[in-house]
């Protein structure tokens, strides 16, 4: 019995030594921008009536469409996707609810940011224009970018995470593992058995 006990508490040492391992302090939004941004405020709200929001500012995301450069900075038309608890962009385009056109004042290339880049943004709304779209004319809601993070690692499309697992198995074996924040490799095992 005692055994057990001395097994389970390695076991919930490992356990909790991945989890600290696994944690990032990464984030998305820049501290200094969480007081000026509207979490109320959403893409919907805005593409229905742009002009209502203008001076506000929010989080939005999706996947770029087009950059190109202009006097005042890179204007980015982006496929606007709904925003995951980690803020990244949803992968299926057809949860999109619409364009919009952003411009990032600091004048990215827009040879880093081709097609399809996933990219979140915290923007200012600024107002809409009316610009060709294919033969027909389009209502861009337009924003001012505050802060752009690009995405480049390819998100798992099972949703799977980084982090330990811990398992019991038949005939009182035990088992955890850990993988890397890349979900292609690293982890650890161990089993006891009785």
């Amino acid at each position: 019995m005692h055994s057990w006990i001395r097994q389970g508490a390695f076991l919930l040492v490992i356990v909790t030594m991945l989890q600290w391992s696994g944690c990032s302090s990464s984030t998305v939004i820049p501290d200094q921008l969480e007081p000026q941004i509207d979490k109320s405020l959403t893409f919907d709200q805005v593409i229905q009536s742009p002009d209502s929001y203008r001076g506000r500012t929010f989080v939005v995301g999706g996947e770029v469409l087009r950059a190109r450069r202009l006097k005042e900075g890179t204007q980015l038309e982006v496929l606007q996707l709904p925003l995951d608890s980690d803020q990244r962009p949803a992968l299926q385009r057809i949860e999109s609810k619409g364009r919009l056109l952003a411009l990032d004042p600091l004048s990215t290339d827009p040879a880093t940011l081709p097609d399809g880049t996933p990219v979140t943004m915290v923007a200012e709304v600024t107002g809409v224009t009316t610009e060709k779209l294919d033969e027909s004319d389009y209502r861009y809601p337009t924003l001012s970018v505050k802060h752009l993070h690009v995405w480049r690692d390819r998100p798992d499309p099972y949703g799977r995470r980084a982090g330990p697992a811990v398992g019991v198995f038949g005939g009182g074996v035990f088992g955890f593992g850990g993988g890397g924040g890349t979900r292609t490799g690293g982890g650890i095992s161990i089993g006891t058995g009785f």
